[in-house]
């Protein structure tokens, strides 16, 4: 390819609220963008690299991990609780005490471990109680990294090229330009245009969150005089909105 893979940074942030999901990977891109809403993202990205002079690349991810261990801290957390539930029973009502009744206790706290399992599962609000935010931010970085350079992002001859990824089980966001917008788009910047993301994917509005984040990010690049613009080129990545059900 001739050219070195690489990017200047990343900026994460959580997101509040936001949450559209479906567990069909077909299902769950034709709920996030219609085609309509496509068309929208696609001039609100053509406009952009017009004015910009970058090579944009916007991503819907439903998640970046599968997170097996979630449904064991669910199952942990249903036992505890339960168990802790029977034993103060036990010790306001000593007279229950017999050998049905802790088969009983026994099933109960096993039933409530399974419900709790099987409600992390479904619902991924209650999920991401048991998520760490370090390990959510780990693994949305490497997500984005690993789409970065897959779909080689890389390849543009000024390294201009900006992923910009929503994944949506863990509420982040990653913004990730390539090395040659180092002086044009530092940590400061990436946060405003974050922030103008934000409530849009609180209310759960993906497309209105991209085109936000479009429009501060054509605020920040774009020249000032106005009508002007940067020399963009010819496009030299594909033109298209990722949708990934992810991991």
């Amino acid at each position: 390819m001739g050219q070195d893979q690489g990017w200047n940074g990343f900026y994460l942030i959580d997101i509040k609220g936001c949450s559209v999901y479906n567990s069909s990977q077909q299902n769950y891109m034709k709920k996030i963008l219609n085609n309509q809403e496509r068309r929208r993202l696609d001039k609100r990205i053509a406009e952009a690299e017009k004015r910009t002079g970058t090579q944009i690349v916007a991503a819907v991810i439903h998640r970046s991990d599968s997170y097996s261990e979630l449904p064991w801290k669910a199952f942990a957390l249903g036992v505890s609780i339960t168990g802790l539930l029977v034993f103060i029973f036990d010790l306001l009502c000593p007279a229950w005490y017999s050998q049905t009744a802790v088969l009983i206790s026994v099933a109960t706290i096993l039933a409530a471990g399974i419900v709790s399992a099987l409600t992390s599962l479904y619902i991924p609000k209650f999920a991401r109680l048991f998520l760490a935010a370090h390990r959510a931010e780990a693994e949305v970085r490497q997500y984005a990294e690993a789409l970065f350079l897959s779909r080689e992002l890389f390849a543009t001859q000024r390294r201009t090229g900006i992923l910009l990824l929503v994944s949506l089980f863990e509420r982040q966001v990653i913004l990730l330009p390539d090395t040659g917008l180092n002086k044009r788009l530092n940590q400061k910047a990436m946060q405003k245009i974050i922030a103008q993301m934000t409530p849009s994917l609180a209310s759960g509005q993906v497309t209105d969150a991209l085109e936000n984040g479009l429009l501060k990010l054509m605020g920040i690049l774009a020249p000032k005089k106005r009508g002007k613009t940067r020399k963009s080129g010819k496009n030299e990545l594909r033109e298209e909105i990722i949708e990934e059900k992810g991991v």
